[in-house]
């Protein structure tokens, strides 16, 4: 919340202790982001596309995640990030 840049080449990856639905909100985002929803074997179960800033309406996950990495707006569809991609990162199981 209130970030006012995001490098292209970054991200912001919010780990939980469990696997579970999640859902984030754009309250207090100042930039345009992409969440990608990770369940703990890595996997991505679902993406939100160029979030709606300052947007206070639930974001599900729309299935359980025990991660959610937020990268700039855009970038999802840039790389052709999609559901069912691999995301290596230690975090994850392998």
């Amino acid at each position: 919340m209130f970030r006012e840049e995001l490098a292209p080449d970054a991200g912001m990856l919010f780990l939980f202790d469990r696997e579970a639905p999640r859902s984030f909100w754009m309250k207090n985002t100042l930039i345009p982001l992409d969440l990608i929803f990770i369940d703990r074997a890595g996997v991505i179960v679902s993406i939100t596309r160029d979030a709606v800033l300052h947007d206070e309406t639930p974001l599900p996950s729309g299935a359980p995640a025990s991660a959610v990495l937020e990268v700039s707006g855009g970038t999802t569809v840039e790389l052709g990030i999609a559901e069912g991609d691999l995301v290596r990162h230690r975090a994850f199981e392998d």
